[in-house]
């Protein structure tokens, strides 16, 4: 089992504490105005039961998006306040939205319950979070909530990392020592921080000093042997964190949590793996036959239009690459005129952008755009040509979530660090579609689509397809 931090256990605990404490507060104090039971509090039923867990997961959620448990967020009083206002006024404006779509006999009912739940709730988090577990964390920091760290790379990167957090440390770590294979064992780097060992030795280093987290603090090295040092370091139950110009794009398009004002990327396995996978698939079926359904005459508008403005098939079928890099057969809206046989000039250009990416970071999405048909310009715009996808999902060779498919000869063209991608089932949407779509490098979106891969649980996917919604809707960025 992963070693969370404690202070977020803390905190999430606390949470569950003041959304059961706001509850009970709004039941006493409507009884006692309008002398009923409005949520039976005290004689709980299977429907209050539903609804308070259905509540307390919302609010978690709202809280967990806006960064209430990253600890550069908990430690600076203002953006602590800011995220607390935040998370509890998306959850007001969504709890008014479910009132107005669902009708359910609870507290929605009732305005003055719900003004009553909200001011409490904003009190009671403002008192506790801010006023009572932040200054608890700092006074216990260095004693039972301090976290013993090893960083993975002694040279600049990693000496100017351990200098910033031994003399500034303001979040309670503890470095243990250094691990790398260029340096010799017990070689003094910084202070009284020696070389404990080499990488492959990291599983005896982090047993035998009681290791909670590992920093990989590594420039100079490719993506193939950080991917191996990431491979190493996730066979223990402990957090694994990087800080390298390698996962650059990762802090600049992903809210990470930072350790003073240096920003890392959390690689570590969060939940049971066969489990993840169990309930993406069950959430991949259901909501993608919803989805088929409620979105029907959507499909039917714009297969007339596509019928009606340009010769060719409603359906555009392509062979792309699965999972574990098995083909299947991919279905989209037709967007452009019809050309026989594959496109060459687009596939000449896409394999120069991929080898320009390892060295542009500039590079853009690739696409023939002379090809593309008036409707077709609008429904790559707002993505409603990937619709169909969702009989790809159904079909079960992808999911609602997931890096992109890509071409046969795309895949070809990759190196072996980017064929990790393939490792998951493609999605429709993903990390780099919701934070930078075409704007994004190739080389950038690959190191995007296997952050997801390591970060890869239901909130994350959750999230995901929340931020797509706008971006569709906006059209952000589609070509």
């Amino acid at each position: 089992m992963l070693k969370i931090p404690k202070y977020k256990t803390l905190f999430f605990v606390s949470d569950i504490c003041i959304l059961l404490i706001s509850f009970i507060i709004t039941d006493i104090v409507i009884h006692h105005y309008h002398k009923k039971v409005l949520i039976e509090f005290f004689n709980p039923t299977l429907n209050t039961v539903l609804l308070l867990f259905a509540f307390s997961i919302l609010y978690l959620f709202i809280f967990q998006y806006n960064g209430l448990y990253k600890i550069n967020i908990i430690l600076v009083r203002a953006a602590h306040l800011t995220a607390i206002f935040k998370s509890i006024f998306y959850g007001f404006i969504t709890i008014i939205v479910i009132s107005f779509l669902i009708k359910v006999t609870s507290i929605l009912d009732s305005r003055f319950a719900f003004f009553i739940f909200t001011i409490t709730l904003l009190f009671l988090s403002y008192l506790i979070r801010i006023e009572v577990l932040s200054r608890l964390y700092t006074k216990l920091k260095n004693k039972q909530l301090k976290r013993n760290i090893i960083i993975v790379g002694g040279g600049k990167a990693g000496k100017l990392t351990a200098t910033k957090l031994l003399f500034e440390n303001s979040i309670g770590i503890n470095i243990i020592g250094f691990v790398d294979d260029h340096k010799v064992l017990g070689e003094e780097i910084i202070g009284s921080k020696r070389v404990l060992g080499k990488i492959e030795e990291i599983p005896d280093i982090v047993e035998s000093n009681k290791i909670d987290e590992i920093l990989i603090v590594m420039d100079n090295v490719s993506y193939d042997r950080m991917l191996e040092i990431l491979d190493i370091c996730k066979q223990m139950e402990v957090s694994v964190r990087v800080t390298s110009e390698l996962f650059d794009i990762v802090a600049q398009k992903v809210q990470t949590e930072k350790y003073l004002d240096i920003p890392l990327v959390d690689v570590s396995s969060r939940i049971n793996y066969r489990f993840n996978i169990f309930f993406k698939r069950l959430f991949d079926i259901t909501a993608s036959t919803m989805g088929l359904v409620a979105l029907s005459p959507i499909f039917l508008t714009i297969a007339m239009l596509i019928k009606a403005t340009s010769f060719g098939p409603i359906f555009f079928y392509q062979t792309r690459i699965g999972k574990d890099g098995k083909p299947f057969k991919f279905y989209k809206f037709r967007s452009m005129f019809v050309n026989g046989g594959e496109d060459e000039e687009r596939k000449k250009m896409m394999i120069e952008f991929m080898r320009e990416s390892k060295n542009n970071d500039n590079s853009t999405k690739v696409i023939n755009i002379k090809r593309v048909t008036k409707v077709g310009r609008i429904i790559r715009k707002t993505s409603l040509d990937e619709l169909p996808q969702l009989f790809n999902v159904l079909k079960g060779d992808m999911s609602l979530v997931g890096p992109r498919p890509c071409l046969p000869y795309e895949y070809e063209n990759y190196a072996n660090w980017q064929k990790r991608r393939v490792g998951v089932l493609p999605g429709c949407t993903g990390v780099w579609q919701v934070t930078g779509r075409s704007s994004v490098s190739f080389k950038d979106s690959i190191v995007l689509d296997l952050y997801y891969i390591n970060n890869m649980s239901p909130w994350l996917d959750l999230q995901i397809l929340i931020k797509t919604i706008p971006v569709m809707f906006f059209a952000r960025g589609g070509k």
